[in-house]
């Protein structure tokens, strides 16, 4: 396998760099890193050492949502709060070595795929303990000082209308005419909460896929490249996507346990709760993902990324569609 191949060379000749001795690599597996990058794991030995590796390579500059040294940044910092991220052992934006920018980190062991995750819960019975690990980890997370993170993640002090006015562009620029998304669009606008008093360091991708899970419960929160400074509210919002519920819907957090467990988590650990935020960018979330999915098929059927997996995220709108009404009409009862 050339891609293989590629990188085995590659990540033996940059650790070799940076250690300052032989290294050799073997690849173990390449596991799931979304549609955007490839994660691979691998064993790096040298005459002093032997490890366990996973390196997260971006082949395509062109749909980076955050630069990779920038990514490291803020995984250090959360890390470094206490918040459960695998250790990063280096890192470099230069594509010679792996056709792209890249980082490594330390493996951590346990289960990313959700269908795996399902059932290692419905064996164990940890669900709602997960939870619990979650809302502290985000009560962390949202405590750190947005000051200390990166330039590239500063945002305006009104993170409600910004993504009012994101999406609206999202919308606007649809292949396809989407009504659904057009009157939510102006039903979020109308019905917007008074902003946050105060923003916060905010993932905005953790959800049942971005997690590893084992028997003890929650390892590690993957995924940082959406990171920027906004409103904690979302964070705790996005995880509660009906899609990432996997058809378990009488779990609303990532298809694991309650809103309650979650809600009472990050209070106990210092996080402050406000429902009409809460239920405001369930909406948004929800709406904004649905742009998300139609915008990976149209970066499939243009050419700029072809994907198996960016082209069956368009037949994923529809159910976002369905899932904004449903909120709207519910009024995002907890159910």
């Amino acid at each position: 396998m050339r891609e293989a191949d590629t990188d085995r060379h590659g990540l033996a000749n940059w650790l070799a760099e940076q250690w300052g001795e032989p290294t050799d690599v073997e690849i173990v597996r390449y596991s799931t890193a979304g549609a955007r990058r490839r994660n691979v794991v691998f064993d790096a030995s040298t005459p002093s050492r032997q490890c366990r590796l996973v390196g997260t390579i971006s082949p395509n500059t062109s749909v980076e949502i955050m630069s990779m040294s920038d990514e490291v940044a803020v995984r250090s910092l959360a890390r470094a709060h206490g918040v459960p991220v695998p250790a990063v052992v280096g890192a470099s934006d230069d594509p010679a070595m792996l056709g792209g920018s890249f980082f490594i980190s330390e493996f951590e062991a346990g289960e990313t795929i959700p269908r795996r995750i399902m059932r290692l819960v419905d064996r164990i019975g940890h669900g709602e303990q997960i939870v619990g690990q979650i809302g502290r980890s985000f009560a962390r997370l949202h405590e750190i000082d947005p000051k200390l993170a990166p330039v590239s993640l500063a945002a305006g002090d009104y993170p409600l209308t910004q993504a009012v006015t994101d999406v609206a562009e999202t919308v606007g620029s649809l292949e396809a005419p989407e009504p659904t998304f057009a009157y939510a669009l102006r039903w979020l606008d109308s019905h917007k909460p008074t902003e946050p008093d105060r923003l916060a360091m905010v993932h905005a991708d953790v959800r049942t896929g971005n997690l590893i899970i084992d028997e003890t419960g929650l390892r590690s929160i993957l995924d940082w490249e959406t990171s920027k400074v906004g409103d904690p509210m979302e964070d705790l919002a996005w995880i509660c996507t009906r899609m990432w519920r996997f058809g378990r819907d009488q779990h609303i957090v990532g298809g694991l346990g309650s809103l309650d467990g979650l809600r009472s988590s990050y209070v106990a650990a210092g996080g402050q709760w406000d429902d009409d935020r809460f239920r405001w960018w369930r909406i948004l979330t929800a709406l904004r993902w649905g742009t998300g999915l139609a915008g990976q098929a149209v970066a499939h059927l243009d050419g700029s990324f072809p994907s198996i997996v960016m082209a069956a995220s368009g037949r994923r709108v529809a159910e976002m569609a369905f899932d904004v009404l449903d909120q709207i009409e519910s009024e995002v009862a907890p159910t």
